[in-house]
């Protein structure tokens, strides 16, 4: 798969810096369609599971080949060996970010392990956003959810994160605690 960025514009360009786009399909064909008809506004495409388990790590790969930037929503959370190594392997395909479940400190170590030293850039997800209080008392957690998501934001500081994946509820309490250069 051949992916060219369509020429474009020094104003469309700059605006280019700050576009992220979800490519959330399940259809390479259809993303691909989306990242043409953008031309080369996007800053970003993100390629998230449903993608990722078509024939999206191939299609991510061609993106990246291209010279485009990509996040990768994988979400991983599995023992820290298994994480280790599936960071470096994403690592070694050109993403530029890619999302780790920041539910415990282990995870986070091996993900920042197995990127080494690629440029990758890794978000933590503190809390998926379609949870809610109820969601977390039937884990056993007792936490109110904003607490829980600014404890696991400090986590993946601590850890060496590039930033967290969090909802705009909780946004302008992570940039306060974290700093602004803590991606959110």
């Amino acid at each position: 798969m051949t992916i060219i960025p369509a020429n474009i514009s020094e104003k469309r360009l700059r605006a280019a810096g700050k576009l992220i786009v979800a490519l959330d399909t399940q259809d390479s064909h259809k993303a691909l369609a989306i990242v043409q008809a953008l031309g080369g506004e996007a800053r970003l495409f993100k390629v998230g599971l449903e993608l990722i388990y078509s024939d999206g790590l191939i299609f991510a790969r061609a993106l990246a080949d291209a010279g485009m930037g990509l996040f990768l929503d994988a979400k991983l959370h599995d023992i820290p060996n298994t994480v280790e190594r599936a960071a470096a392997n994403i690592g070694k395909l050109g993403m530029s970010f890619l999302t780790v479940h920041g539910t415990d400190r282990k995870t986070l170590d091996a993900a920042v392990r197995g990127r080494g030293t690629s440029q990758m850039k890794l978000l933590a997800v503190t809390v998926l956003t379609s949870l809610e209080q109820a969601d977390f008392a039937d884990q056993g957690l007792s936490m109110a959810l904003p607490e829980l998501v600014l404890k696991r934001a400090f986590m993946a500081k601590e850890a060496g994160f590039d930033g967290v994946i969090a909802s705009p509820q909780e946004a302008a309490a992570i940039r306060a605690e974290l700093g602004a250069e803590f991606l959110t």
